[in-house]
C-alpha cells in the first residue's frame, strides 16, 4: 500500500462547509482519512502549510474530445480533474459508416492527432477510459454529429425515418454511458433543426435521466426568444436543461441580460431543472463562419465555398452578414488559420487586416474563408464587466472554460480559466 499525507493545509471539502485546517491521507490513490491525526508509518509527507487542499475542479463545458486521449496537461495544471466534452452539438461519434463527413463537420473545433479509431459512443468512451491519464471524462452526444451520421450535412426538416434513426442512435449512446445530449443551434446543420425534432430527442434524454446542454440559436439580437425556446423544450420534455455559456453579446444587447436571468429564475421556481454556465472572460472564441448567415452553411464547407465564388450569392451573404453583426470589426481577432500563407494575420483584428489589404472588413471575412477553405478561428470581444460578474455570481452558474485547441493563438480560457477565476475574478 502506498500512503501520502497532505499535512497542515487548509481543507475545502467541496460540499459547502467552511474551510478549515487539517490533514488528508491518501491510500492507493484514494482519500482514506480527513482531520487531524498522527502520520501513519511508511507514509510520504507533503507539508501544505499556507496552501489550500480542495477537490479537483470540474470543467463542465469543454471541447477537448480528442485531447483527453493525449497526454495533455493544460487542464490538469489548472486543477481540473474532470471534463465534460461533446458540447455545442459536436461529439466525435456517432460517425455512421464513414468518419469523413463527421471530421469535416468538426473541423475548427476538434484538433488532435488521433486516428478516430471508433464509430460509436461505446468505443469512444472505452478509448477515453483507457487513455485519459489526467482527467475523468463525461461525454455528451452532439446533435450535429448525430444529424450528420443519419442525414448528412443537409439542413431543414428531416423525414420521419431519419428522426427515428436519430432517436435510436441517441438512446443507444446514452445507454452506453454518454452523459447527455448537446445542441449547437448556431452551427449547421443543427441551426435548421425545428423545435419538434429537438423535442423528440430531448424526450429520449429525459427517459434516460440524462442532461441536455444547449448552445442556443442566439446570444445577441434574439437572446430572449432563444431562452424561451429552450425553457419550453425542457418544460415539455421533462429533461434537465443546461444553457451553455450564457451571455448577452454585443453592446446593443447588453440590456437583455437582466430579463434573460429573470426568465431562467422564474422557470426554476416553476419546477424546471435549468442552470447555465459561463467562462470568466469578456471575449469568446469560435469559428469565423459563425459571422455568416446560417443559409450560407447549408451543405457543409464545399457548398459554402461554391457560394462565395458565385458573385451574386456572395453579395447576398455579405449583406446578410453585415445586417446581423452585433459587434465592431475591431472587436474580432483572428486566432488561427489553416495555412502558413496567412499566418501573419493571427493576432490581428479584422479592421487591421482590412487596412492592410485595402479592403472592406466584411469582404475580408469572405476572402479569408475562401483562402483558408473556411478553416479560420476567431476571438470576439462582445461583453462587459458588469454583466459578466452578474452571470458568474448567480447561484445557477457553473464556471467553465469552453476551451478548444487551435494551432495559432488559442483563447487563454483553454489553459487559464480556473487560475484566472481565483486570482482575478473572485
Amino acid at each position: 500500500m502506498t500512503r501520502t499525507l497532505l499535512q497542515n493545509g487548509t481543507l475545502i471539502d467541496g460540499a459547502g462547509a467552511a474551510a478549515a485546517p487539517g490533514d488528508l491521507l491518501i491510500e492507493d490513490g484514494r482519500i482514506a482519512r480527513i482531520g487531524r491525526f498522527e502520520a501513519p508509518a511508511d507514509c510520504r509527507l507533503i507539508d501544505c502549510r499556507g496552501l489550500t487542499v480542495a477537490p479537483g475542479f470540474i470543467d463542465g463545458h469543454s471541447h477537448s474530445d480528442l485531447q483527453v486521449l493525449e497526454e495533455r496537461r493544460e487542464k490538469s495544471n489548472q486543477g481540473v480533474t474532470a471534463e465534460v466534452v461533446g458540447n455545442c452539438g459536436f461529439s466525435p461519434y456517432p460517425a455512421g459508416a464513414d468518419r469523413g463527413p463527421l471530421q469535416e463537420f468538426a473541423n475548427g473545433i476538434f484538433r488532435g492527432r488521433d486516428d478516430w479509431g471508433w464509430l460509436g459512443a461505446r468505443a469512444y468512451l472505452d478509448e477515453a477510459a483507457r487513455r485519459s491519464r489526467f482527467v475523468n471524462v463525461l461525454s455528451l452526444v452532439g446533435h450535429g454529429s448525430l444529424r450528420i451520421a443519419h442525414a448528412g450535412p443537409v439542413q431543414g426538416t428531416l423525414p420521419a425515418a431519419k428522426l427515428e434513426a436519430m432517436e435510436r442512435s441517441l438512446s443507444e449512446a446514452l445507454a452506453a454511458g454518454a452523459g447527455g445530449f448537446s445542441t449547437g443551434l448556431m452551427y449547421a446543420p443543427g441551426s435548421s433543426a425545428p423545435p419538434d425534432e429537438l423535442l423528440r430527442l430531448c424526450r429520449v434524454v429525459a427517459r434516460h435521466g440524462k442532461l441536455y446542454a444547449t448552445h442556443m440559436r442566439s446570444y445577441s439580437w434574439h437572446l430572449l426568444e432563444a431562452i424561451d425556446e429552450q425553457l419550453e423544450l425542457a418544460r415539455r420534455s421533462g429533461c434537465r436543461l443546461q444553457i451553455s455559456h450564457l451571455q448577452a453579446a454585443g453592446r446593443s444587447n447588453w440590456n437583455k441580460l437582466a430579463p434573460a436571468l429573470e426568465r431562467i429564475d422564474k422557470a426554476r421556481a416553476e419546477g424546471i431543472d435549468v442552470a447555465f454556465d459561463m467562462y470568466p472572460y469578456l471575449a469568446g472564441s469560435t469559428v469565423l463562419t459563425q459571422l455568416l448567415p446560417q443559409s450560407a452553411l447549408d451543405g457543409g464547407t464545399p457548398a459554402l465555398l461554391a457560394r462565395l465564388e458565385d458573385r451574386e450569392q456572395r453579395k447576398q451573404i455579405l449583406a446578410a452578414m453585415i445586417s446581423q453583426m452585433a459587434q465592431g470589426w475591431s472587436d474580432i481577432f483572428i486566432s488561427a488559420v489553416g495555412s502558413a500563407a496567412n499566418g501573419n494575420l493571427v493576432g490581428k483584428h479584422l479592421a487591421q487586416i482590412a487596412e492592410l489589404r485595402g479592403r472592406d472588413p466584411a469582404e475580408v471575412v469572405l476572402d479569408l474563408l475562401v483562402e483558408e477553405k473556411a478553416d479560420v478561428n476567431m476571438i470576439s470581444f462582445n461583453q462587459n464587466e458588469e454583466n459578466l460578474r452578474k452571470i458568474l455570481t448567480h447561484p445557477l452558474c457553473l464556471v467553465i472554460s469552453d476551451g478548444f485547441y487551435v494551432k495559432g493563438r488559442p483563447h487563454p480560457r483553454l489553459f487559464g480559466t480556473f487560475p484566472f477565476l481565483l486570482g482575478e475574478t473572485c
